[in-house]
């Protein structure tokens, strides 16, 4: 049965990966498709080609469009987005009840809260040393250009230290009714999981509900991963690339490939050699089995969306316990997007700089500090990290017209650097789990090593 269960496995590994390759392969095609007709003249060609495949059906220019692979790479997100609530209360209420024992719970707690912080402020600081040499050497002067201003002027300013506030829901019912409020649905949950705790016997009726409950949601999120998820997976991509092409690289190119690169990068490198440091257990296993939860997080695009695969791998490959997992995995998605913070240095630091703004070492620190702040309570949804680019800049006051030009601008190319920073967030949800398991000493080390 685990044999078979492993092939099973990793026939699904290889669809993604053949997805996500045969994905870029027709987005770029595509694309250099479009140039091409864009060139000759024969833009109608290229209309008739974008509404058949591309197109966004529910705006209005979508009037009339079939837009195929829209249709199929939006049935997927929203698939997913549909378990997002109900798979964070569900598993994270039954993490809470599952630890009996109090100290132990305020142990994983604490060592997990501080293996994300500890993440965040590696990402942080990598993030603000080469976006502020990037822009020492001058590649993040460009021209803005002129338009796009009014759809940014529509945001309003928010305080990032409103997250503590907005965690605690004045109504249950608030806190279900969008996949905006997770870091609620993390409360209301961990508040159920413990008075689960201690009612014990007299609770065990809601705990089999909750239990079916989640039964239901990993037979429907498995299926909807394995069967759905690489057909998905290469619309997602093709599309990607067919429609953000050379037109909107290239002002930027500078801060989405440094942004990039830096991502990768770092995804590589700060959690094999945490998890060394911290455990001495083999960081390059480690790798090799997290890779397949990166590649699904990169075509995605939300941390959600990964978390029943990377539960699976952690469990199953790296040999940790489901208990500390079903209360890390849950807990990382809502609160540890490293990765988002690595953007906004990047971003933030291209718009002040593209609008005039000289961004001084002190300038980074302050801006870090509000992105992790506004990161832990970002969705765990496709674009939220780009939204959250404004909440750096309205807490550094840089909202001038030229900075919202420069957001303008971000927001429209920022969709590569958004596939990039999602395999540092999920990656290190799996690397600090890895690193709680071990220090509990619940960590199964053959299974690690196979």
């Amino acid at each position: 049965m685990g044999k078979a269960g492993e092939k099973a496995s990793m026939s699904v590994v290889k669809k993604m990966m053949l997805a996500l390759a045969g994905g870029l392969a027709v987005g770029i095609g595509f694309l250099l498709l479009r140039e091409q007709l864009m060139a000759s003249g024969h833009e109608g060609t290229w209309t008739l080609i974008n509404k058949l495949l591309f197109q966004d059906i529910t705006v209005a220019d979508g009037v009339g469009a079939v837009g195929i692979f829209y249709i199929v790479g939006q049935i997927f997100m929203r698939g997913l987005q549909l378990a997002i609530v109900p798979l964070v209360l569900v598993s994270l209420s039954l993490a809470m009840c599952s630890i009996s024992n109090s100290t132990k719970l305020g142990r994983i707690a604490g060592r997990s809260l501080g293996g994300f912080f500890a993440f965040y402020v590696c990402g942080a600081f990598f993030g603000c040393a080469i976006a502020y040499l990037v822009k020492s050497l001058g590649l993040f002067n460009v021209t803005l250009p002129s338009e796009a201003v009014m759809e940014t002027q529509t945001i309003d300013a928010f305080n990032p230290l409103a997250v503590v506030v907005n965690a605690v829901p004045s109504n249950i019912t608030e806190a279900f009714r969008t996949n905006n409020s997770i870091l609620a649905v993390v409360v209301v949950a961990i508040g159920i999981g413990l008075c689960l705790n201690q009612l014990g016997e007299k609770a065990e009726p809601l705990k089999k509900v909750l239990e079916s409950a989640n039964e239901v949601i990993q037979l429907y999120l498995t299926f909807l991963i394995n069967k759905v998820g690489p057909i998905a997976i290469f619309c997602l991509i093709s599309r990607t690339f067919a429609i953000y092409g050379i037109e909107y690289l290239a002002p930027a190119a500078a801060y989405v490939v440094s942004a990039m690169l830096t991502l990768f990068v770092l995804t590589a490198t700060i959690y094999p050699v945490g998890i060394y440091l911290s455990t001495g257990l083999n960081p390059m296993k480690f790798l090799k089995k997290i890779a397949k939860v990166g590649v699904f997080g990169f075509s995605t695009n939300s941390s959600a969306a990964c978390l029943p695969l990377n539960t699976r791998t952690c469990i199953d490959e790296l040999g940790c316990s489901e208990e500390i997992t079903s209360f890390v995995l849950p807990t990382g998605m809502t609160i540890n997007m490293n990765g988002i913070t690595v953007m906004h240095m990047f971003a933030v630091t291209f718009i002040a700089t593209s609008a005039g703004i000289n961004v001084r070492p002190a300038d980074l620190i302050v801006m870090a500090f509000l992105s992790i702040c506004a990161s832990a309570g970002t969705p765990a949804i496709p674009i939220a990290g780009t939204t959250m680019i404004f909440t750096v800049l309205s807490g550094m006051g840089w909202t001038t017209e030229a900075c919202l030009i420069g957001y303008a601008l971000v927001v429209a190319i920022n969709r590569p650097v958004e596939m990039a920073l999602l395999p540092l967030n999920v990656i290190g949800d799996a690397a600090t789990n890895v690193i709680v398991n071990a220090k509990e000493k619940e960590i199964d080390q053959t299974r690690y090593n196979q």
